[in-house]
Parts: structure tokens; sequence; C-alpha cells
């Protein structure tokens, strides 16, 4: 009875999530539809994303940041913002880590979503990971706006993992953008969002949620034959540091 009463709970507290997620996006609909009308408005559209949505959802979810910064990201320069994915509440937590605006790159069926998916597929750049175009056209959007002074963020195991998998393969197509614009790789380890708010709906709980900042790795002395190392160095760092965290 206890694990049913539970279970009931888990499904309410479920339901607060995607009010939460929707809310903030009703209320700021004309705001929000204003500044996604140009890629000039962006940084205004980012900064509400962050601060009026972001930020509401994990603490009204009882979610509470926790940084360990081992490098600060300057103001007004652009980074490859990169971290292993587990949870929906990724997404978020991204946003309230960095101040400098940056676009997602997301897959495509996120798009699909009802309220948020228009607005996600106005200002993330979605890719079809079926199709070597669609990757093509992601790869010159994500140029385009590092052109603009812009960070870009791409989970680079390409999606969320199996259960079973603590830290998948790294796909090389962040470390290839970073190399090419000779920015900074910034990775970051997100200890304990799949714990918070995993996808099987009967498991989750309210807490904190680390996260460790890497110093960042350079590109300047950097070919672009070097992307494979870098994505498998940038892998081990994140693995050894869910490791220390007691995550395998």
């Amino acid at each position: 009875m206890l694990a049913f009463i539970k279970n009931i709970g888990r499904i309410f507290w479920r339901a607060w999530f995607y009010l939460l997620v929707l809310i903030p996006i009703l209320i700021f609909f004309p705001i929000l539809l204003l500044f996604t009308m140009s890629e000039k408005t962006y940084p205004q559209f980012f900064w509400i994303a962050r601060n009026l949505w972001a930020r509401p959802i994990l603490f009204g979810m009882g979610f509470f940041p926790k940084f360990k910064r081992e490098a600060n990201i300057v103001k007004g320069k652009s980074y490859m913002l990169i971290a292993n994915h587990t949870s929906m509440t990724d997404i978020m937590l991204m946003l309230v880590a960095s101040k400098n605006p940056f676009v997602f790159v997301g897959k495509k069926e996120l798009s699909k979503l009802p309220i948020f998916g228009f607005f996600y597929k106005r200002t993330c750049i979605l890719v079809d990971r079926g199709s070597a175009r669609s990757r093509k056209a992601v790869y010159d959007s994500a140029q385009e706006r590092l052109k603009q002074g812009m960070s870009i963020c791409i989970f680079p195991e390409g999606g969320v993992p199996k259960e079973d998998i603590v830290l998948d393969n790294f796909k090389d197509g962040a470390f290839r953008l970073a190399i090419e614009h000779q920015i900074p790789i910034v990775p970051m380890t997100f200890a304990d969002n799949k714990q918070r708010f995993p996808y099987d709906v009967f498991k989750g709980s309210p807490g904190r949620m680390r996260v460790t900042i890497h110093p960042f790795m350079n590109t300047e002395d950097k070919e672009v034959a070097d992307k494979k190392e870098m994505s498998e160095v940038a892998r081990e760092l994140i693995f050894k540091e869910l490791t220390a965290y007691g995550i395998s």
C-alpha cells in the first residue's frame, strides 16, 4: 500500500514538472514570440529562458544546483558546452550553468511537443540523427551562430543512453566545430540528474544537483584530425568525475 501511495505521489510530482515547463511559456508567450522573431534578440530570449523558465522549474521541483567551478566562463566569449546526458532536466541545468547566451543542438522530435516545441524549433538547431543531410545542415547552422558570437551546447552522447550505461561513447561533431572555430570546449559533469529525474515515471526525488565545470579544453593548437582524441579525453574526464561521485 505504501509503495502504491508513493507511486501516485510521483505521478502528481511529474505532472507538476510539466506544468512548470508550460506555465512560464504561456505567461510570457507574447514576449517570447517577439524575441524569437529575429536572431538579434536571441540574448533577450535566452535571459528569460534562463531566469524565468529554467530556474523556476528546478527550484519548483525541489532541485538545488550545486556548482564546483574549476574554470570560469568569461562574459561575451564563445564556447562549446558539453555534458553527459541523462534527463530532461539537463536542459534547465545547462541554462543555469552558463550566463553566456548559447544555442542548443537538439533532437528534432522535441519540436513536436505542444507549446514548448513551438519555441524549441525557433531557437534551437534541430537534428534528425538518422539523416546525413540533416547533420550537415546542423553543422552549417552552428557555424553561423558561432560567427554571431554565440556559444553552442551539444550533448555529445547523441541522446540519453540506456539505463544501465553510465556514459555512452561521444560523437565528435562538437569537437570538430570547436576546433574549426578555435573556441574552448567546456566539459561539464551532471552528477545527479538521472537520480533526481529519470525517464522512469516511478523514480526520482527532490534534492541537490551537483555540477562540475571542468578546466576548459584549448583548441588553439588543435587540428580537425584531433577531434576524436579530444572527444575521448573529454569523455574520460567526465567518466572519472562520475566515478568520484560514486556513480557507476
